[in-house]
């Protein structure tokens, strides 16, 4: 509707004056439509600008062009693919900087602000806030008995099932080799051992086909640790302290933690802290002055 209105406010202008000056301003909406509409709104605004040009300009009915009216023409659609191919290459460009190249996660950096966001969101809300941590079981054999492709291929499948079992709201991001964490929002200890469950499930009844040969259902499998904790400036004295670390680095400590355990007790498992009153990982965890990223 912007841009439609847009177009018929410069298509009056030209009408009344016919002035090359005003004619250029058709420029304006040919770039708002390309950029929000991409491709597509770009081309359909410069022709529509086009059209509105001829109206404007009865002269231009007869096909009679002068120079001046072809270079506009001409110019009216290079503004609108230009710059739709510009904002897709932007896009693009942005995408790839928050994204893991290899599973097509969100890298480090993009869930570090995520994870940033949720923690703001559940000292507000007063909701838990989970977050799992996630190692992909001998790797280390796999890369040497079919080689480093093999294992490469392995941790993509992984990040894959990951990417399509993610709860609503959740992020996920590969932070090493073939470790991956996931910060799910209003999320107990209870539903996140659930989540967690189901991932080690989904991956252990993968039958996966990696570099080129198939493999049978259990060859790979993943352990899991995770915590589920509320955020809140006024936390009991017995809550995680943060005074001198901050939150994501609290929650990923005691997820760590909790995967050492489930790495200890047989690997293709998840151990998520229960929510014992006695486990501090599972308590109130107090907020310091400010969130900052680590």
């Amino acid at each position: 509707m912007l841009v439609s209105a847009a177009l018929l406010l410069v298509f009056g202008l030209d009408r009344a004056t016919g002035a090359a000056p005003v004619q250029h301003l058709y420029y304006v909406p040919i770039i708002l439509a390309a950029v929000r509409l991409r491709m597509r709104g770009g081309v359909m605004a410069a022709f529509a600008s086009i059209l509105l040009y001829h109206l404007a300009n009865p002269h231009l009915l007869t096909f009679r062009y002068g120079e001046q009216d072809i270079v506009q023409i001409a110019v009216l659609l290079a503004v609108g693919t230009v710059t739709a191919k510009l904002t897709h290459d932007s896009d693009r460009h942005r995408h790839l900087s928050l994204t893991d190249d290899l599973t097509g996660l969100h890298n480090l950096r993009s869930f570090e602000a995520h994870l940033a966001t949720m923690v703001r969101a559940s000292r507000r809300e007063r909701a838990p806030i989970a977050l799992l941590v996630v190692d992909v079981d001998r790797l280390k054999s796999l890369n040497d008995r079919y080689g480093h492709l093999t294992g490469a291929e392995a941790v993509r499948a992984v990040g894959r099932i990951i990417g399509q079992r993610l709860p609503p709201g959740a992020v996920a991001c590969r932070y090493g080799g073939d470790e991956f964490a996931i910060a799910i929002p209003q999320c107990t200890s209870l539903r996140g051992h659930r989540v967690a469950d189901e991932l080690c499930q989904a991956v252990h009844d993968s039958a996966p086909v990696l570099a080129g040969r198939p493999f049978a259902a259990g060859t790979l499998s993943i352990s899991v640790g995770g915590t589920s904790a509320f955020v809140d400036d006024s936390a009991p004295t017995r809550a995680i302290s943060t005074r001198d670390i901050d939150v994501g680095e609290a929650l990923f400590q005691a997820a760590d933690d909790a995967l050492y355990r489930a790495k200890g007790s047989g690997r293709n498992r998840a151990w998520v802290n229960d929510g014992d009153a006695d486990d501090p990982t599972t308590q109130t965890m107090g907020l310091p002055g400010s969130w900052r990223s680590t």
